[in-house]
């Protein structure tokens, strides 16, 4: 059997987690400081949820700059794909509170409904799910297909992202989507869209962000967003919780009364975020042990990078540019699958290309790093090749070894 040391996984998710944070973790879940109970036999309502969930929310601020006067932090159960439907019962209850705020009588606003519409700008297979649960809950007319990055692609595939110039946004849409990072084809936002940065005056779109698979690894304008979630089990710990930082002014709901009456869909309280809000992510039963090791990993990253995210962010550009330079000095046996301008420095997708074989030959790369400890590099089964994913606790090392396998590789 292969030692930890040995191996570097570059799994999509769950993925590779720092030795010494499951150390920590796997002590607590048998005795939780001293108390002779584990980590997950404590109460959630316990003083020592409390201060986990405390403690991570305030690292997480401290670590990404999060104003916390602006922004409440949530910590919920389920995956990011559960915010899909959260994002649209939230926001849109927020659509209908602040017209209401402006005076708008009930007859207005069944009138205003039905011109109701929810950007998304699809650029890959998460954005594509989101902007279809949307139609799906408040139909599909209400659903506006800003981009779809596969029409203004020359292979009609993803990997590419839809020149901005050629983005349909809606005037008065109730939100703007989109996802920062595609780990499916590895295309990823180089930086926040210019045409929906906040105007002089602060107005703007409402910008929501899946930032489930680059957060942690880069610095956020967190100020341009109403929302940003994510699941925690790429670069934040692993499976079983959801984190949403949603800006305060828009969490107040409108009573459900009402949203009936607009013929709105009315959130199960496991998605509002006033009521997981109002008690401190512990409207139900959290998995505490799951967010204590997500506080654990913020502590690493805040110990290991006194200029916090920014250093992150130095690393993993490292990492990619070593694997996309090795890729990139073989031209004749790998295609990197995404637009240049848009490779995710997260999820790095190729081919191998060179002969009669192409599948014959993935599969002689993947057997090959696998012998060498190189795991987890097999594609998504929906696109097949080779996925490299780079996440924050992928060493530079690792990025290094795998450089020198795809040299190698190509020599053979």
């Amino acid at each position: 059997m292969p030692a930890r040391e040995d191996i570097t996984y570059w799994g999509a998710g769950p993925a590779l987690m720092p030795t010494d944070v499951l150390q920590k973790a796997a002590a607590a879940l048998i005795n939780y400081n001293d108390t002779g109970l584990g980590i997950a036999e404590h109460s959630h309502r316990s003083q020592h949820a409390t201060d986990i969930i405390n403690e991570a929310k305030a690292d997480l601020a401290s670590y990404l700059s999060v104003p916390t006067d602006k922004y409440e932090i949530l910590f919920m159960q389920a995956g990011g794909s559960g915010e899909f439907s959260a994002v649209v019962y939230n926001l849109v209850g927020a659509w209908v509170q602040k017209k209401k705020a402006a005076g708008a009588s009930d007859s207005d606003l069944q009138k205003a409904v039905l011109s109701l519409k929810c950007d998304y700008i699809v650029t890959g297979g998460w954005s594509e799910k989101s902007y279809k649960e949307a139609g799906r809950l408040l139909g599909e007319e209400h659903a506006n297909l800003v981009a779809d990055s596969r029409k203004s692609s020359s292979t009609g595939k993803f990997g590419s992202i839809t020149p901005e110039s050629d983005w349909s946004l809606t005037s008065e849409a109730a939100y703007v989507y989109y996802c920062d990072n595609e780990t499916v084809d590895g295309v990823e936002f180089p930086a926040f869209p210019e045409s929906l940065k906040p105007k002089a005056d602060g107005s703007g779109p409402i910008v929501v962000a899946d930032m489930s698979s680059n957060i942690l690894s880069r610095p956020i304008p967190v100020e341009n967003y109403g929302i940003i979630f994510f699941g925690a089990q790429k670069n934040f710990g692993i499976a079983g919780i959801t984190v949403a930082i949603v800006r305060k002014d828009l969490i107040p709901q409108p009573p459900p009364a009402l949203m009936r009456k607009l013929g709105l869909p009315i959130p199960p309280i496991m998605l509002q975020y006033d009521s997981i809000a109002k008690n401190n992510s512990l409207y139900n039963t959290l998995s505490i042990f799951d967010v204590y090791i997500a506080g654990q990993v913020l502590k690493k990253l805040l110990s290991t990078y006194p200029n916090k995210v920014a250093g992150q962010a130095e690393v993993s550009d490292k990492k990619a540019g070593i694997i996309y330079s090795a890729l990139e000095a073989h031209p004749d046996v790998y295609k990197i699958v995404p637009a240049q301008n848009v490779r995710s420095r997260m999820n790095i997708c190729f081919r191998v290309t060179k002969g009669a074989d192409v599948d014959a030959a993935e599969k002689a790369f993947l057997k090959e790093s696998t012998a060498l400890g190189l795991t987890g590099l097999k594609g998504h089964r929906s696109v097949g090749g080779i996925r490299a994913s780079a996440y924050n606790s992928v060493p530079l090392a690792g990025a290094e070894k795998l450089a020198a396998f795809i040299n190698d590789f190509a020599k053979s």
